[in-house]
């Protein structure tokens, strides 16, 4: 019923959060406990971004499931919803609830300090486009053609 994702730990010196992060696997659960009946409710909802994310993390997670998963959050902000690693291999996934996203200082910020060289955006386009060198915004399934 819930997935749990352990907080990447780097040897940094920074105030990190610790506590796990914790998903609902099945969004039309969570919507239905919430009394979401639509989606045009879902949109005006505040848990959207909360069930877009979990819904990309449990999508990501279930088909690519070789993959170590964690998360990064300082005390201060800066953040990376999902990190994948593999071997040498290490992405950082953020998850965006908008056809526009924002990406915060916080995001780039986590990427130089983890070292991390590819990162994904996650939203819902229609097509992907890079916003940054290795740094892509991108529909679901065209990440997980790449991966899968």
């Amino acid at each position: 019923m819930v997935r749990i994702i352990p907080p990447h730990e780097p040897n940094l010196k920074k105030r990190l959060i610790k506590s796990p992060k914790v998903y609902i696997r099945d969004s039309g659960i969570l919507h239905s406990l919430l009394e979401i009946e639509n989606f045009d409710n879902l949109m005006g909802h505040p848990v959207y971004g909360a069930s877009w994310e979990g819904f990309v993390i449990e999508n990501i997670l279930s088909k690519l499931p070789k993959w170590n998963a964690s998360f990064y959050r300082t005390s201060s902000g800066t953040e990376v919803d999902l990190i994948l690693e593999k071997g040498k291999k290490k992405i950082a996934v953020e998850c965006k609830a908008s056809s526009a996203p924002q990406i915060s200082k916080g995001f780039w910020n986590a990427l130089e300090y983890l070292a991390i060289k590819e990162a994904w955006i996650i939203s819902p386009v229609k097509e992907k486009y890079p916003i940054r060198k290795n740094v892509t915004v991108t529909p679901l399934e065209m990440f997980l053609s790449t991966y899968c």
